[in-house]
């Protein structure tokens, strides 16, 4: 019988070794990775955590963290110690530089608006000196708008809001000088004197003096081009009186209607 010939086994580790050796290396880097875990520097912690609510604003509801400063983060975002005080007192510990600023800017736009309204002015009375109608109409600047006072006795009869027809020269004097501004904001405004009126058409001075300022506003919008967008009308009764109305002279002049263009600034 024929002698049985022995197998050679294969050159190298056995296969359990690698398998147990890769176990142990896991083991390895799981164990170190709880030891690093375990001294962790509490204070860096804190400032990663600090830095990533500065960026975003936000950390998970009930968590804190401190700021490089020291000021408290918590309550799910970033807040700002003593943020009352702050709006409080804003502008106010700065030795009034912050007011005068403000102040300063107001001033230099009023200025501007100013110069504005005495030029619109300006040419507004040339037109009604070229119409010759300038007697008619008492024109003022003001940093807001330019103001046109016209004589409600000129304009209408009395207790009647109906434009009278010899008044309609002036009216168109006074459109002609302001159309270039007709894209500007326009007021007209309806003004009485305090004598008491009672009419089933005009029950108030207050609805006389809007009834008046509209028919002005109708006749530029309907006859002289005039934009809805831009012009508008109201009335104040007797509301603000210009001259005392204890006299007949100061009566008349609180009856009347005011234009008011106001400049680009305030457009």
């Amino acid at each position: 019988m024929a002698k049985r010939r022995e197998e050679i086994p294969p050159a190298g580790s056995p296969a359990w070794m690698a398998t147990f050796s890769d176990l142990m290396n896991l083991l390895l880097c799981f164990f170190v990775l709880l030891f690093s875990m375990s001294t962790v520097d509490a204070q860096k912690f804190q400032e990663v955590a600090a830095s990533l609510a500065s960026s975003f604003s936000i950390l998970p509801s009930g968590g804190s963290a401190l700021s490089d400063e020291g000021i408290l983060v918590s309550s799910g975002a970033s807040q700002l110690n003593d943020l009352s005080d702050f709006y409080n007192n804003m502008g106010l510990n700065m030795d009034g530089e912050f007011n005068e600023s403000i102040n300063s800017a107001i001033e230099e736009v009023e200025k501007e608006g100013l110069e504005q309204s005495e030029k619109m002015a300006e040419k507004i009375e040339a037109h009604l000196e070229a119409a010759n109608v300038a007697d008619m109409v008492e024109v003022t600047a003001t940093s807001k708008y330019v103001m046109l006072n016209l004589n409600g006795g000129v304009l209408f009869d009395s207790g009647s809001a109906d434009i009278k027809s010899d008044a309609l020269s002036l009216l168109n004097a006074v459109s002609d000088s302001i159309y270039e501004y007709k894209d500007h904001i326009i007021t007209v405004e309806g003004h009485t004197d305090n004598v008491p009126i009672s009419t089933s058409q005009y029950p108030d001075n207050m609805m006389l003096s809007l009834y008046r300022a509209y028919s002005v506003f109708d006749y530029f919008v309907q006859e002289k081009g005039f934009d809805e967008k831009t012009i508008s009308s109201s009335g104040r009764g007797e509301a603000v009186p210009i001259s005392s109305n204890s006299s007949a002279d100061g009566r008349a002049q609180n009856r009347r209607v005011e234009i008011k263009i106001y400049n680009s600034l305030n457009s």
